[in-house]
């Protein structure tokens, strides 16, 4: 009888020790995954505002119909840039950008001062942005005035050409970015006092610019 009581004992201590157990495995908080933080992909896509300065090498070529001259106009700039990107949800971005410049690239011969001043563009965009960097190709129609004052002249023509450049934005904050690009001005050739004229312009800005 005992015998019986013990081996009956100790069946009931195996089987509820076993149910405990099932229970514990049953009843064990499910581990939460892992939650992993993205950062959104910056977009460049918006208007902006800006401004630039910077260098400008120009050359200028004259032909009077007897003889010809060339000589070189640089000096420093300063101006100002706004315009409007658009993406596609990829890393492709276009744009519209506009600016206006004041350029200091005057000679001097004798009493008489030759040079170019205001100038300003408009151009398309093409880049390619790598998260906060923006790589970019602009190109399109640009314009300066190029005056000649002193010893009895006073004549100021607007010369037309077109612009080619490239550059790079780099975003320090989500609203404000830095800027460094090259460009290429070529003015048509334009008669200014009897004096066919012709003038080319390097430039390298700086600028820094906000998003709207």
């Amino acid at each position: 009888m005992m015998k019986k009581f013990g081996w009956g004992a100790v069946a009931l201590i195996i089987s509820s020790t076993s149910v405990l157990a099932a229970d514990a495995v049953m009843e064990a908080p499910a581990v939460p995954p892992e939650v992993v933080d993205t950062m959104p992909a910056f977009s460049w896509a918006g208007g902006y505002i800006g401004m630039q300065g910077g260098y400008g090498w120009g050359n200028g070529d004259f032909y009077d119909g007897v003889a010809s001259a060339s000589d070189d106009f640089d000096g420093g700039r300063f101006g100002g840039f706004v315009g409007y990107n658009w993406d596609f949800g990829t890393s492709a971005v276009v744009g519209l950008e506009a600016d206006l410049n004041y350029d200091w690239n005057e000679n001097s011969y004798g009493a008489v001062d030759v040079g170019t001043g205001l100038n300003g563009s408009v151009r398309g965009r093409v880049g390619y942005a790598m998260d906060r960097v923006l790589l970019y190709a602009a190109g399109g129609w640009t314009a300066t005035n190029f005056s000649v004052d002193g010893g009895g002249f006073d004549e100021s023509e607007t010369l037309h050409g077109w612009t080619l450049g490239a550059g790079f934005d780099y975003a320090i904050t989500d609203r404000v970015f830095t800027r460094l690009e090259y460009r290429y001005n070529d003015y048509f050739e334009k008669e200014v006092l009897g004096v066919d004229t012709d003038f080319n312009q390097h430039v390298v800005n700086v600028g820094i610019g906000v998003k709207f």
